[in-house]
């Protein structure tokens, strides 16, 4: 009984965890360094993120500073960020990148909450299969009588409260972004 309680607990965590990083990589008005550490770009024959070939940070109010530590990646790092889904330019300046993020516009802001709801969701139907999972390991536990039925049903009522509670975190979670994407 606890071990499906268990591991519903350590999976919902994961799932969060996931979510968190996806959704800190979603451009918003405020200028984010996570939008821009994890770009792969082509260095010495492989793809490795921005964050391993120099530090990232912000110069409020809308721009991003990249310091390259290797100055022949320079090049390398601006193709990737000009290629990239962010639809920016990169200017350079010695080992520097500078990366203005201009005001979006209203129709961006409504394409951005679409997707953070659409990526929201799809975590919270993985949540769900981790609770059908757990439902069904309960299910075979009972059938084998390991469990009386009032533990099945005590046990499932709290599987449900713990997905009650991750699926409200996830919603906390998209009701911040969605308000970082409307400032």
């Amino acid at each position: 009984m606890e071990k499906q309680i268990e591991e519903i607990t350590k999976d919902g965590q994961e799932i969060l965890g996931n979510l968190k990083r996806a959704l800190s990589g979603v451009r918003t008005s405020r200028p984010n360094t996570a939008l821009f550490e994890d770009i792969k770009v082509e260095y010495y024959g492989g793809l490795v993120p921005i964050k391993q070939l120099g530090t990232v940070g912000v110069h409020p109010p809308r721009e991003i500073d990249i310091q390259v530590w290797d100055q022949s990646a320079i090049p390398s790092v601006v193709k990737a960020i000009e290629s990239s889904s962010l639809n920016l330019s990169a200017n350079v300046a010695g080992n520097s990148i500078k990366i203005f993020l201009p005001e979006l516009s209203e129709e961006r802001r409504n394409e951005l909450i679409k997707y953070v709801k659409k990526m929201t969701e799809e975590h919270k139907i993985q949540v769900r299969h981790v609770r059908d999972e757990a439902n069904k390991s309960l299910e075979k536990s009972f059938d084998e009588g390991e469990v009386t039925e009032d533990q099945k049903f005590k046990t499932k009522e709290r599987i449900q409260k713990e997905v009650d509670k991750i699926n409200g975190e996830i919603e906390k979670l998209l009701e911040a972004k969605i308000k970082e994407i409307e400032e």
